[in-house]
């Protein structure tokens, strides 16, 4: 029997998005956030990953999976197989979205928690031949990183090209699990 493709949306959603297996998804975001010591998830709570608008005429969202962490820190995980020249933007979208909804109408803004955004590409999207990049908010002129609520990481799987004996890190175990489960028995 083969194992299901972690790039199928209902599969990827059962493997990491399991309410009652969330060791799962927290060893990913941990493993690739590198997050250590006081940093690491240790609990989180699946979300619900329907981003209704609050305003009538803005666009409905549906995420792939949305947690939040011990420090109600927000991650949204999407994993995206088809092509999309705006997923960019996409990526954008959701995280502004997943940010401006944890405050309502006179809640003070140090309320706002980090969100991090990953997305897991099964398609290059930068012009770069790491597999994996992280993208921040830094000041242009000293690469001083002062707006913190906003992180962006992609993995580009097409770029991943690791036997699973060169996976040294955990990070690199779940990008070789996610790109070639679907060829275990």
């Amino acid at each position: 029997m083969k194992f299901a493709d972690p790039k199928n949306d209902i599969a990827f959603k059962k493997i990491f998005g399991d309410e009652n297996k969330t060791q799962v998804l927290i060893s990913f975001l941990n493993s690739i956030l590198e997050f250590k010591n006081s940093k690491q998830i240790k609990s989180l709570t699946i979300a619900n990953p329907y981003q209704v608008p609050k305003i009538k005429d803005l666009k409905n969202t549906i995420l792939d999976i949305k947690a939040i962490n011990q420090d109600d820190e927000e991650f949204i995980v999407e994993m995206q197989v088809e092509r999309d020249k705006n997923f960019a933007q996409r990526s954008l979208y959701y995280t502004s979205k997943s940010y401006i909804s944890q405050i309502d109408i006179a809640e003070n803004y140090p309320k706002l928690k980090k969100v991090y955004f990953i997305g897991i590409l099964d398609f290059a999207i930068f012009d770069t031949p790491d597999y994996i990049s992280q993208h921040l908010i830094l000041d242009a002129k000293t690469y001083k990183q002062e707006l913190k609520d906003f992180e962006f990481n992609f993995i580009e799987l097409k770029k991943f090209n690791l036997e699973l004996s060169q996976c040294n890190t955990l990070a690199k175990k779940w990008i070789y699990f996610i790109q070639n489960a679907s060829s275990f028995t």
